[in-house]
This record gives structure tokens, sequence and C-alpha cells, in this order.
């Protein structure tokens, strides 16, 4: 910065040779007294030090020199004005610079320090140079610090102390020293000052460090070229990137007070490379808590395979949060889905393991399986090349034996995979753009209190949110929307599934899920899932549908409290049983409530129900189920009845039922309303000993008539003769050769009407 070059400003005055009417002996002001006509004052042509110079013979305590032309102060910008002088004869005075500084009005702006530092001739002939620097800003250096009142100065010199010697003064100069203060005035550093090259090749870490410990709170500047930092560096000024750095991936940046995503993305020049890079500081650097996005949109040319992007880092357990972004899938080969065929054997006893697989160097951790006698969502956990095994996340329900089973890789855009162990890792307002190229999010093997929330999954291409393992231990899910990328699907061609858990005690929670194959399967127990909209119709009318919660296995301790379920059913099966066969040594389907939802169907088949217990092997029965305060409607056309048992593999066996709240629900557009105690109202008119009073199939799951609570005559009980009974009448359960029925036996033949609270389950 130079005023004279970018201005055209002229500062220094003429050579005392183009007259002195232009110097004045006072303040410099218009119509002051100057030298071009003093007796004591002489233009010497030819001094043998300065050439044509100015003589005074000092007469006065304090003999002024100032230059009349108002020379600009300008915020900023500072000045430095300088004279040679010497002494040739009598007295030695002493001398320095000084000026007048002026305002808009042009009057003297006081209180200001106007004089610079002081020096004494000590001997004649001696050549003493003075300055003095005047500027706008109080720094170090500066002689006058006028702040921002003054406008221009007059500019000179004083000679003061004794009277009676001559003086010569070689000339004034005034120079635009603001360059000096460049390097503390601005809020920025260069790293180039501190030798960085930028050639791509050069190591530049030390200078880069060095800039930022010489930055004290500025900003650091990265100007245009390729910087290579060969080891870890941690910057803890700002800093702003013109030109872009190249690091060992090994090799972490943490850019401590620039610790977002867009300054990673300027750093690296890429956006895929930069997300990478953050995510490695994030995951490396305890100061670090949140990886704010700034709103932007980061295009990932491929899947972000956490364990690539923080090398050296199996396990993390500290709470981090990713926010306030996009995450979008641009189309390309990476995020094509693999897919393995292998022979492999499964063995009951080693329930999650199969061995002997053929080509298992192909088979990638994370892939689904799929065969014959694998249930829904089945992960490869684990591989073992060199023994030739894989561990999977749940067991397999089709007994032991040697198979073909199917693999299938699909591209997540946030895939954890290959970690060991994450654990409080959070999304907050974060839009997955996975437009049918990609999936969402694949959690680790392992971890726990993983919680998405305010989220959005916008087409994910086969799945939304995958656990191959127990990373979903504890998950939190809230308020966040899934779009399937089968929206114009049949429900029945759908294979798009939303979320699977296989550990405990996840909280799903005022959610919404549109149009899925399944919305969410669920292994585990200990699930609180509430609050949420799922919804899975179609175009057809009458339309298949199916489960949106899947519950796969027996024993789960869910509650499932004020979603809104509409066009899909709960399915309750045991699918990841090594043994579905119920044995005795384990137990059967208990432990689920079901209350306060709304369940809705449209333009359905007759036979499709709400709620549906699908066991995959025989002996099982129902030990645990409360449903209640629900409201059961089907719009367009009726249903058959809200609850059933799919006999795909096997039925239930009724003779076990026990535990089963099925009561206080609303029905709409159902044709067979179920309750379980379920109140049956009997009129015998025809006296007889053996009323038969039948369940015309209202208990749930078609479940037999086993006992009876109550008994209650609601009108007289008569004989034939019309006279009345008073006797009690004994019951027995599971009449009929439904064993749906029960029989009430009289001491006579009677006649009237009765209630019976019935039940299809045994109490303990």
């Amino acid at each position: 910065m130079n005023i004279a070059i970018t201005d055209g400003i002229q500062l220094s005055p003429p050579g005392f040779a183009a007259g002195l009417s232009v110097w004045s002996r006072e303040d410099g002001t218009a119509g002051s007294a100057t030298w071009a006509n003093a007796t004591n004052a002489a233009v010497v042509p030819a001094d043998q030090d300065f050439g044509t110079c100015l003589e005074i013979f000092k007469q006065d305590d304090l003999t002024k020199l100032r230059f009349m032309a108002e020379t600009p102060i300008l915020p900023g910008t500072y000045l430095r004005i300088s004279a040679r002088v010497k002494a040739v004869a009598g007295m030695l005075p002493s001398v320095r610079i000084a000026a007048f500084a002026g305002n808009g009005a042009r009057q003297r702006v006081t209180n200001l320090v106007d004089t610079g530092p002081a020096a004494a001739l000590s001997g004649y002939g001696r050549i003493v140079e003075v300055s003095a620097i005047v500027g706008t800003g109080r720094r170090t250096g500066v002689n006058m610090a006028w702040g921002s009142a003054p406008i221009y100065g007059h500019f000179g010199l004083d000679l003061f102390g004794a009277n009676g010697g001559s003086v010569r003064i070689e000339s004034i100069r005034i120079e635009d020293v603001t360059s000096a203060f460049l390097r503390t005035m601005m809020d920025w550093v260069d790293v180039r000052d501190f030798g960085a090259v930028g050639d791509g090749v050069t190591d530049d870490r030390a200078a880069f460090a060095a800039a930022d410990a010489a930055a004290r709170g500025r900003q650091l500047v990265v100007p245009a070229g390729t910087f290579r930092i060969g080891s870890d560096l941690t910057i803890n000024a700002p800093i702003r990137f013109q030109g872009k750095l190249v690091m060992p991936r090994t090799a972490r940046l943490a850019l401590v007070a620039s610790f977002n995503f867009p300054t990673y993305a300027e750093a690296f020049g890429e956006e895929t490379e930069g997300f990478k890079r953050a995510l490695q500081a994030l995951l490396g650097y305890t100061d670090h808590g949140t990886l704010d996005l700034c709103g932007r949109r980061v295009d990932l040319t491929g899947p972000i395979d956490l364990a690539d992007a923080v090398p050296g880092v199996t396990n993390f357990s500290n709470r981090r949060v990713i926010s306030n972004g996009q995450l979008c899938a641009v189309p390309g080969a990476a995020w094509n889905t693999g897919s393995v065929s292998s022979v492999a054997t499964y063995n009951v006893g080693q329930s999650t393991l199969l061995t002997g697989v053929a080509n298992v160097a192909n088979i990638e951790v994370g892939s689904l399986v799929t065969g014959a006698g694998v249930g829904r969502e089945v992960y490869v956990k684990e591989r073992n090349i060199g023994a030739g095994t894989l561990t999977l996340s749940q067991p397999l329900f089709g007994g032991s034996g040697t198979r073909t089973y199917a693999f299938k890789r699909f591209r997540y855009i946030f895939d954890m995979s290959g970690m060991a162990k994450v654990d409080r890792l959070n999304f907050a307002d974060i839009e997955f753009l996975c437009d049918g190229v990609a999936s969402a999010v694949m959690l680790p093997p392992a971890g726990e209190m993983i919680h998405f929330r305010d989220c959005y999954v916008v087409r994910c291409r086969d799945r939304g949110i995958t656990s191959i393992g127990r990373g979903c231990q504890d998950m939190l899910v809230d308020r966040c929307q899934f779009l399937s990328n089968e929206m114009d699907e049949l429900w029945q061609n759908r294979t798009n599934v939303c979320i699977n858990v296989n550990a405990n005690d996840t909280k799903i929670c005022e959610n919404r899920f549109v149009r899925f194959r399944h919305f969410m399967v669920a292994s585990g127990t200990g699930h609180l899932i509430s609050g949420n909209h799922w919804f899975q119709g179609d175009a057809a009318d009458p339309g298949v549908r199916g489960g949106g919660l899947v519950i796969a296995n027996t024993t789960v301790q869910i509650t499932v409290t004020a979603n809104y379920i509409d066009n899909s059913s709960i399915e309750w099966t045991n699918e990841y049983a090594p043994q579905p066969t119920f044995n005795g040594a384990q137990w059967s389907f208990g432990g689920l409530v079901v209350t306060g939802n709304t369940f809705l169907c449209s333009h359905t088949v007759n036979y499709f129900s709400f709620i549906v217990v699908k066991p995959y092997g025989p002996g099982h029965f129902i030990q645990g189920l409360t449903v209640t305060s629900n409201v059961f409607l089907a719009t367009d056309r009726n249903i058959t009845r809200v609850d059933r048992v799919d006999t795909t593999y096997a039925a239930l066996d009724n003779g076990w039922m026990r535990n089963i709240t099925f009561d206080g629900n609303t029905y709409n557009g159902v044709d067979v309303w179920t309750s379980n105690p379920l109140l049956v109202e009997h009129s015998q008119a025809t006296a007889s000993t053996g009323w038969t009073v039948p369940t015309a199939d209202r208990l749930p799951f078609n479940g037999w008539a086993k006992q009876a609570d109550s008994i209650i005559a609601t009108t007289a009980i008569t004989d034939s003769g019309n006279a009345r009974l008073n006797d009690m009448p004994y019951l027995q359960v599971r009449q009929a050769s439904d064993q749906k029925s029960l029989k009430v036996n009289w001491s006579k033949a009677a006649k009237g009407s009765i209630s019976v609270r019935v039940r299809m389950d045994n109490k303990n």
C-alpha cells in the first residue's frame, strides 16, 4: 500500500532550489510568514555534502520550518518525515521533526503530539538525520498518532536550544511507510511470508506452524498453490484458503478456529475429500464436538467409509455431532451394488456362523444374506478369509445344512461397517439425498446411543439405516422423515427396508416413513416405538398389504404406542430362531404392548389384518400380549378381522395361550370384532340342560374358548313350564369341533338369556 503510487499523491516537498516561498517560518498555514525574504536564511547552491540546501542562522529560541502545502492524512496510512541537518558555525542547537495538524475547518487539532524525537548537533560538519512517523493509529514506531480528527498536516522541523549558530538543511522528505505496518495492521498472515512454497512437493508444514504461531488471533491466508503437509498439523488461528493442501491419508488436519465443512472443502479443493478430512479431525481431536456443514450440500462421488476417513481409529466413544447440511450421492460406479453367490455350511450349534464359504474373499462385510432358511435383514458382520467363515448378524431358521446363499452389498452415503465400535455419534438436521443412487447409513458392528434427529432421508435406493451387528444398541431416531425410492411400486414388489435393529432399547419416535417394503425389522428387546406415521399403500385396488413393523423374535418387551399405522401391519415372527420349533426350553411369543395407535387401511384385500403372528415352527403360542385402546379403521371396503395367524410355516398352539389382553379397541369397517376377554350374549329359547355358547370367531387369533371370567343371567332363567330356576350352572370349555364354544350346563332343562366373559388364554 502506497498512496503516492495508488492515488498519485505528491508527498515530498520540492527542493529548496525551487524557492523559499512555500516554506513557512510559522505553522505553514495560509498567510503565515515565509522564509522567502528572511535575512537570516539563504539557499546554498553547492554544499559538499548536500548539494543545494538551505542555511538558517538561528536567532529565535524556537525556529520553525514548515512546508505550506497540505499533506493529506488518510485513515490507515502512515507517513515518515525526515531531514538531514548539520551545524556549520556558531552555537550548536538541537533539531526535531515538527508539524501542524489541521482538521476540515482548517483549524489546529489540539492535544496531539506534533513533534518527533530531538537530536543534538554535536559538532560542525557532522550530519544528523532526524525523522518521525505520523499516522492515524497508535502503533509501535508511530511518533505522532493523530487519530481520525486531522485530515492534513504541515510538516517540517524545529531548531531549538542555543541561538547564534548556522545550520544547513539538505531537504525535507515525506514518504508513505504504511507497508511497514501491514503485518501488524492487517488481520491476516500469509503463510508464504514464513517460507511456504506451495509447489506440491516441498513439505510446508513448518511454515504453516510458524505462521500460526505468529498470527496471535489474526487470520492465516493460504494463497494460490498446492501446499504439501507431510504430517499432523494443528492450526489454532482462523484460516482462509485460496490454494489447497495435499496430505498423507494418515496425517490429520485440525483447524481449531475454523472447524466446519466449507473450510475443509476449500482446504482440499474437493468436497468428498474435504468431508473425510473433517471427519478425521472430528474423531481425532478432542476440541471438536460438532462438525457443522454450515447449510452446505456435500456432493459425494462415493460412499464415506468412516474407517478409511479416520485411519488408525477403530473404536470411538465420545459424543460427536454432524449437523446442518446435505449429503448428496452423485451418480457413478462407486455406488453400484456388489453381488456374490456362494456355497456355505450352516450348523445350528454355531448359530451365527457360516463355514466352508466358497469365494469368501469376494464377500464384503455388510452384505445382505438371502437364501433358503434365511430371515429378513440378516447381514455379514465379520469375515475371516483364512478360516473361510462369515459371522452373521442373526441366526438362520432353516436348520443345519450346506446351501447356496446370495450376498448383496448395498452402498451407503455414510458407512461405519469398517469400524469396530462407535458410540454416541449424532446426526442432526442432516438431509441424506440418496436420490435412488445410494442407501443412507450403515451402522458399525458394535456401539450404542447413535442418534438421528430432525433428519431427512430422501429416496434411499435399498436401505435407510442398516445394522449389521449391535451398533444399534440404544439407538435414537427422532423427528425424521424417510422416503423410499419405490413410491410407485406395488407393496408386494418393493424391496426397500427403512430400518433394521439387532440390539436392544431403541427409541423410534415421531418419525414419518413413506412406502417401504418394511418400515422396521426389529430384533432385540426393550424398543419404544412411539408417535410415528408409517404407510405402505399403493395404487392397487384391492391391494395387498404386509408388515410395516416386523418383530423378528419372540420375547420382545416392545411398546408400540400412539402411532399412525397406515396400510400396513405389525408382523410378529420368530424367523431369527436357529431352531424355530418350540421345545419347552425357550420362550414363546410374549412381551408386546400395542396401545393407543390409529390403524388405517384403504382399498385392501379383505383378508388383510393389522396384527399378524407368524411362527416359523410348530408348538409356539402367545404368552404375553396387550392390545388396548387402539382405533382400527378400514375405508372403501371392509376387512374380515384385525388379527390373524400366518400359517405359512406353522400354526399357534391355542392350548398354551396365556396373559393376553385385547380390549377397549374401536372397530370401523371390520366384520369380526375381536376381544379378550370377550363378552358373549346368548339367548336360549328352548329349554335345555346344556346350552352351547359360540364365540363366532371373535376371540383373537381364532383362539379357543379356554375359560370364562364370569357368567351373568340377563333375564330370569326358567324351566320349560316357566318356573324360575335358582341353581348355578357349570361350564365346559373348548367345545365343538373347533373348541371355540362353551357349554353351559343346568341341573334341569332351562331357558333364558346370559352374558359370559370368555377368555382364550390362561391368566398364568
